[in-house]
């Protein structure tokens, strides 16, 4: 990045430490090519002004990143959830029980099974109930538990003993950001508990993120990226995150949108 005055630096860490969760000190000197002596006067500064907070090597923001709805995230990156979801329902065989967790990805991938027949869906969100609620030839069940309005998601001890009870072929996980150090990014400790328990049931686990969240850190919970998963994401995403999921195991596939009506 090319030297910008010492006001924007500032400006721009606290944007950063807003919109993607805490910023160290190491990550910022990098970023901003200036010594770390500088970024920490950068911190003590604008902790002074009271834009951040300090923490252990590094600074956050004063208020917790804000969660968007489902309603809100529908028509994010439409074109690349739809190629997401096309492929996570290619791999679907008649027979077969499935898990799908809440989430606007994942809703549009029930969408996609409506014309699965002979196979059984479980689920924790309100988007995948609602698009399966009327095929006959999808049983559907619904694990229940506490109802997250802004997730549209069943989260807690009621979901968790529901899981208990069944096993799946497949699991199909949403998330708000992907890490290839952290793993999975959610908003709440319900959710990445959640997510911990659902794949622990399944034979196979995908994780359904398009190319924007690859290396956000909007929140502070996180469940492990394990080997054995397999991240779905769209042709879009960042090469480099991409080899990094690589070097640690995580098998990686990269759905392409279809082209619209003019071709583009």
């Amino acid at each position: 990045m090319s030297a910008i005055g010492s006001q924007a630096r500032r400006d721009r860490i606290v944007h950063l430490a807003t919109t993607t969760g805490l910023a160290s000190v190491e990550e910022l000197s990098q970023l901003f090519g200036v010594t770390a002596s500088t970024i920490r006067r950068d911190l003590a500064r604008l902790t002074t002004d009271g834009r951040l907070a300090r923490t252990y090597g590094g600074a956050m923001a004063l208020t917790a990143h804000p969660e968007a709805s489902l309603r809100q995230r529908v028509g994010e990156a439409f074109e690349a959830k739809q190629a997401i979801a096309r492929w996570a329902a290619a791999q679907v065989r008649p027979g077969e029980t499935l898990l799908l967790d809440a989430g606007s990805t994942v809703g549009a991938l029930a969408h996609e099974l409506r014309t699965v027949k002979d196979i059984t869906v479980a689920t924790t969100g309100l988007t995948a109930l609602q698009a399966l609620s009327d095929v006959e030839t999808i049983h559907v069940e619904c694990l229940g538990g506490t109802l997250r309005p802004l997730s549209q998601g069943f989260v807690g001890p009621l979901t968790e003993a529901a899981l208990e009870r069944m096993t799946f072929d497949r699991v199909f996980l949403g998330t708000d950001g992907v890490s290839p150090e952290l793993g999975v990014c959610e908003a709440d400790l319900r959710q990445t508990r959640l997510k911990e328990l659902m794949a622990r049931r399944a034979d196979h686990v995908y994780v359904l993120a398009h190319a924007a969240k690859l290396g956000r850190r909007p929140f502070h919970t996180w469940t492990p990226l394990r080997e054995d998963w397999t991240l779905v994401t769209d042709d879009s995403a960042d090469p480099g995150i991409l080899a990094e999921l690589r070097a640690r195991g995580v098998e990686t596939v990269t759905a392409v949108p279809e082209p619209d009506s003019t071709g583009r």
